[in-house]
């Protein structure tokens, strides 16, 4: 059987929120071996941790970043979710002592805000980077105020994910060059990204209006949700002529008895008549009205629903080559949390570098590694 492509990678991650950990469970799950390096009496809260090992050093410490620079000399990668300066706070700039110290390691930072300009110093979280990157302003209802969808596109879109893309990059160039570099990312310019299309069709008919009024955004009656009988949604995408009559035809529709798609003014009729209609059947009625057709109508399952619906999670990308991974289906992906600072770091360290405690390192009464006296850089 073929091993995941990033089996012997190995990955130390400083602990931090959301898309740091994001990116080290994306790597974990294709292969890489990740180990959270968590701050002393820490309480963690991270979810994202399927696979990871931890070990507890305090980087305020001499005898702690010596631990942390011992075993970088043999990392792929290190993930730095602080905001920008912390580490050459610490001592451990990237590029006068990491890089210098593991020519080869590749050092991933993931910012919120931009390393320049006005707000590279202030803090935030995913509403404010998506605000600021121009994305929120283009989310939300016709006349209603922006709204902001979980923490998924500035935190994991344009952060974790984007960041992966960026470390991605990086083992290939090292590949062929044998070096290492530093990967700059944000969620402002990463969010950004993500909204290349809709930023660019605003000079088409399909984005030119106000947010909520356009063909992907809310304004669009045959691309929308609708409430059904019990309270729950039904999800309709129809946008092509041809997707659009097998709707009318599983709501029960003549198409030349009902206003016309194609003028906009029709649009709030159209949504009004839809409206009442999913109101007139529960959920898996439409379900069995609209399975195996093209009307591109679908339930909006919920959390809970997806093992019962047969719609587990899966892996974001399958390879052909190798069989059952990253994780079996019956895993469902959603397994997580529950690892706590410290909790199978001995073996981690063990497996990387065959260090052994009380001889290559010591373990402070907080739970800290420091050097021992006989493990020198």
């Amino acid at each position: 059987m073929s091993s995941p492509p990033l089996t012997g990678t190995r990955v130390v991650e400083l602990a931090g929120l959301a898309p740091g950990p994001f990116a080290g469970l994306l790597l974990a799950d294709y292969g890489a071996s990740v180990l959270r390096i968590d701050r002393p009496s820490a309480i963690s809260g991270d979810q994202l941790t399927r696979r990871k090992t931890s070990i507890t050093l305090d980087l305020r410490e001499a005898s702690s970043r010596d631990v942390l620079l011992r075993l970088l000399t043999a990392t792929d990668v290190l993930i730095d979710p602080y905001r920008p300066g912390v580490l050459e706070r610490l001592g451990l700039s990237p590029t006068e002592v990491l890089l210098k110290h593991n020519p080869r390691l590749i050092v991933a930072r993931m910012t919120g805000f931009r390393r320049d300009g006005k707000y590279k110093d202030m803090a935030g979280h995913d509403i404010n980077y998506i605000a600021v990157s121009g994305v929120l302003s283009m989310l939300g209802r016709q006349g209603d105020k922006p709204y902001a969808p979980g923490n998924i596109i500035g935190d994991f879109a344009g952060g974790g994910a984007m960041c992966l893309m960026g470390i991605l990059l990086a083992l290939i160039s090292r590949s062929h060059t044998g070096r290492g570099q530093v990967v700059e990312a944000n969620m402002v310019d990463g969010s950004a990204y993500m909204a290349t299309f809709p930023r660019l069709s605003r000079q088409t008919p399909a984005w030119d209006g106000p947010r909520g009024e356009n063909l992907l955004d809310g304004g669009c009656p045959y691309y929308d949700t609708y409430e059904t009988q019990e309270g729950k949604y039904f999800a309709v995408g129809a946008l092509e002529p041809q997707f659009y009559a097998a709707l009318l035809r599983g709501l029960g529709f003549d198409a030349k008895a009902i206003p016309a798609r194609e003028d906009r003014d029709n649009w709030p009729a159209l949504r009004a008549l839809f409206t009442q209609r999913f109101k007139e059947k529960t959920r898996s009625e439409w379900e069995r009205v609209f399975d195996g057709t093209d009307a591109c109508a679908t339930p909006v399952l919920e959390q809970g629903e997806l093992e019962a619906a047969e719609y587990e999670q899966r892996s974001a990308v399958h390879l052909t080559g190798s069989p059952a991974f990253p994780y079996q289906a019956d895993e469902g992906g959603w397994t997580g949390g529950g690892l706590e600072p410290g909790s199978g770091g001995a073996d981690t360290l063990r497996a990387w570098m065959g260090w052994e405690p009380n001889r290559d390192f010591l373990v402070r009464k907080d739970g800290a590694l420091v050097s021992s006296n006989r493990a020198k850089l």
